[in-house]
């Protein structure tokens, strides 16, 4: 059963005529007539009742017609569909993302994203960096936001440098003195998040780095948390920038320079399937990337 075949019933069905349905599918009547006797071989029932009144639907015609209707809609549907997919007015993006740039940084690019193209719809997946990795490898997602990964079967684009900055609270003697040193930073105490993230490992490898053991005076799993005990004068942290913008902002934070030691910095990075076309939701969503951190145009 094809789809000429349902095209040619419907129209015989509703026309009562074999030479108005060829006239209609601009096909010769002969076609028209083979196309249904092919359908009524294939369902082993006759469809139609041919007499000198014209044509009208036998009880087995009958109860094929709606279905045959309904398949007809469908396939319209589905053209429709993939005609406003090819014109970016609908689609589906499915996206990765770590969890910090998932709370701090994807919201933003998501509003120029959905503002840009507002019929596509996108759902997220959040995680730790390789856990993301695993979900592009196994085509959960088509794109994932994380710490550069060094993968043979994805494609790495670097975004912007996460850079961790040492904060404390407004009236914290860091503050008023606006630039420290390492040293004194490992003395104070220091508030870690997120063991098994790998901020907690880039952290304590600053300090390792310079010969010092910082003053681990609390570790929590969540960075929303430290934030808060940071201002309320519990300790000091070590935090991505891109974090603390809302602190700065209003003064719940500072944020105090080490001059001895260069901040530590990590890429964020999309990452995709090497060698998997990209779908045109994908390709929109790099667009957007593109005109926020300037990258290189991406090639398909």
């Amino acid at each position: 059963m094809d789809l000429g075949q349902i095209e040619a019933f419907v129209q015989v069905a509703q026309l009562h005529s074999f030479s108005k349905a060829a006239q209609a599918l601009q096909l010769t009547q002969p076609s028209v007539t083979a196309r249904i006797q092919s359908l009524e071989r294939e369902l082993g029932e006759e469809l139609f009742e041919r007499g000198g009144r014209g044509v009208r639907l036998t009880d087995a015609g009958e109860a094929f017609l709606p279905y045959a209707l309904r398949i007809l809609q469908i396939v319209k549907e589905a053209r429709d569909t993939v005609e406003e997919v090819r014109n970016l007015q609908l689609g589906h993006l499915r996206l990765g993302s770590a969890l910090t740039i998932s709370t701090y940084v994807l919201p933003k690019i998501l509003h120029v994203f959905r503002q840009r193209y507002p019929g596509i719809n996108v759902s997220i997946r959040t995680g730790r960096s390789e856990q993301v990795l695993q979900m592009v490898l196994g085509d959960e997602v088509q794109v994932g936001l994380v710490r550069a990964i060094h993968h043979p079967d994805v494609d790495t684009i670097p975004l912007y440098e996460d850079e961790i900055v040492l904060v404390v609270h407004c009236e914290h003697p860091f503050a008023r003195r606006g630039r420290v040193t390492l040293e004194e930073v490992a003395a104070q105490p220091l508030i870690l998040f997120d063991r098994g993230s790998s901020y907690f490992g880039l952290i304590h490898s600053y300090f390792r780095q310079a010969g010092l053991v910082p003053h681990v005076a609390m570790e929590l799993d969540s960075l929303e948390a430290t934030k808060r005990m940071v201002e309320e004068g519990l300790g000091i942290a070590m935090v991505p920038r891109v974090t603390i913008e809302r602190e700065l902002k209003v003064g719940a934070l500072v944020e105090v320079p080490i001059v001895d030691a260069p901040a530590p910095r990590r890429t964020i990075a999309l990452i995709h399937r090497h060698n998997r076309r990209r779908s045109r939701t994908v390709q929109a969503f790099l667009e957007v990337l593109g005109d926020i951190y300037r990258l290189q145009p991406a090639s398909a």
